[in-house]
């Protein structure tokens, strides 16, 4: 009997598990359970792990149950994970010195733009592909060693152990066996240089980040761990999958070709392209990180990512009420066969790449009084669509290939019109699978690869299922036209630009 895989996709505000079968990666059973936020103070935020545990545990016994699996039947475990969120441990008795603090933590603001006045920033980026930001871990790390009493010295000893949210659940998992990431984690740190695959001594010293109480990093599928005095589980259930949600989606979405790119719609957006056995450089603003590590070759993405997307729809039903519920919009916006030339711009919280301004503003340019409810919908799903495709243009341009296909997922790309929106300004089919959480699913991919499960990839390329393809329907001149209006809007949207 083949079995089941247990993927475990543990998320900022809660944590799914999903049973899949080992024969097919149909989804059997999940479960999510969320977890408390913590804003100590403005710009921060936290997660304890206690809550966190407590939600993969009980996501754990309620997916067994939804698939009518016992426990003893799964043979692989993957995780994937809330990527730059940062955890420090007491190694000797598993306890966190602090609270986990997560990506959207803005504390450490003031330590980036120091090192980057100190001239680092570039050599900072050729090594991790990232930019200085609080949004990645290393400094997160510093923070909590000079925060915590006695921290720094105990750190230096190898006392304390540091993670990101994989490192820790593995840790867990093991019942504190085993301190290890995977590369793609690893290379959201700010530590690890993404060309040698090691950890850097000189990254570490600038960031005051202890070297000894860094995780062993390892491919992405392989034998990280076994499961030991875990709640609901059996001793001995190997873990051979892990890596961030982004990525793991990449992986899910079976983008194993150079040039292949996926975008997962969420309350952000986020977009991955293949690049391929070699780190793409941008010239846009986009980070360039690992897409993953299968045995001794590591392959590389550009990554892109729009600060509002679902966002922008929740902004419709809470912000001005022309919604019920985010599932309405579509609907909605049906209504009307066009946007009446209204365009929405959403940059709710600034603009990301290739733009880089976090001082715009929010627009909906384009009004008269002919315009409806359904229109700002319409413009809404629109914007969303066109931000992506800035995004893209700019992948290609990096990559130096044109885009032949888009691959979705995440709870937008349930949004038909705006998936064939997307299609019809990139000019490209855009392919929407079965299963669009495909996080999880890239994280059971890896672990069947990693167990033995899955031979190679083309079975995992057999496994995978394409639900809806939406193609281009536009002809270029309207294409051009609906272009023209987001650039002229963004153009207004930005600094300045509106008083």
């Amino acid at each position: 009997m083949p079995g089941y895989i247990l993927s475990i996709d543990q998320g900022t505000t809660g944590s799914t598990a999903a049973v899949l079968s080992a024969e097919d990666a149909s989804v059997l059973g999940k479960a999510n359970h969320e977890f408390p936020q913590h804003y100590p103070r403005p710009g921060w935020v936290e997660h304890d792990l206690g809550e966190i545990w407590a939600s993969v545990t009980a996501a754990i016994r309620d997916a067994l149950a939804a698939a009518s699996v016992r426990p003893g039947e799964c043979r692989a475990i993957g995780i994937t994970n809330q990527r730059e969120t940062t955890v420090v441990w007491d190694r000797a008795c598993g306890e966190p010195i602090h609270r986990a603090i997560v990506w959207q933590d803005r504390r450490t603001a003031d330590v980036c733009r120091e090192l980057r006045d100190a001239g680092h920033e570039a050599q900072v980026r050729e090594r991790t592909g990232l930019v200085l930001d609080p949004y990645f871990s290393g400094t997160k790390v510093a923070w909590i060693l000079d925060s915590v009493d006695g921290a720094r010295p105990r750190a230096e000893r190898g006392e304390l152990a540091f993670g990101t949210i994989d490192s820790w659940l593995v840790f867990k998992l093991s019942g504190g066996a085993t301190h290890v990431t995977d590369a793609t984690n690893a290379s959201r740190t700010l530590l690890y240089d993404i060309r040698r695959g090691a950890w850097d001594e000189e990254l570490c010293a600038w960031l005051r980040v202890p070297r000894p109480m860094l995780p062993e990093v390892q491919p992405c599928a392989g034998h990280f761990a076994a499961t030991r005095g875990v709640p609901g589980l059996p001793d001995g259930v190997p873990i051979t999958g892990v890596a961030g949600d982004q990525q793991a989606a990449l992986f899910g979405q079976t983008c194993f070709e150079v040039g292949d790119a996926k975008c997962t719609y969420g309350t952000g957006a986020f977009l991955l392209m293949n690049t391929g056995e070699r780190p793409v450089s941008s010239n846009h603003g986009l980070l360039t990180t690992v897409a993953w590590q299968l045995g001794e070759q590591t392959t590389y993405a550009l990554e892109g990512s729009a600060f509002v997307a679902g966002a922008a729809v929740q902004w419709l039903r809470d912000g001005l009420g022309l919604i019920s519920s985010a599932a309405e919009v579509e609907a909605k916006a049906r209504q009307v066969e066009s946007s009446g030339d209204v365009v929405f711009v959403p940059a709710l919280a600034g603009l990301g790449a290739p733009h880089w301004d976090p001082h715009a503003r929010g627009l909906i340019y384009g009004l008269s009084r002919d315009t409806t409810a359904a229109h700002l919908c319409r413009a809404t799903l629109e914007g969303i669509a066109f931000q992506i495709t800035d995004l893209l243009t700019a992948m290609e341009a990096d990559a130096g290939r044109p885009l032949s296909r888009l691959r979705v997922d995440g709870g937008a790309a349930r949004n038909g019109l705006l998936m064939q929106f997307q299609a019809d300004v990139l000019d490209v089919p855009v392919d929407r699978p079965a299963n669009v959480e495909t996080t999880a699913l890239g994280a059971a991919y890896l672990a069947g690869l990693g167990a033995g499960l899955f031979p190679d990839l083309g079975a995992i390329v057999q496994a995978h299922r394409v639900e809806r393809t939406f193609t281009p329907r536009i002809d270029a001149a309207a294409r051009e036209a609906h272009l023209a209006r987001w650039r002229g809007a963004v153009e207004r949207a930005k600094s300045g630009a509106v008083s």
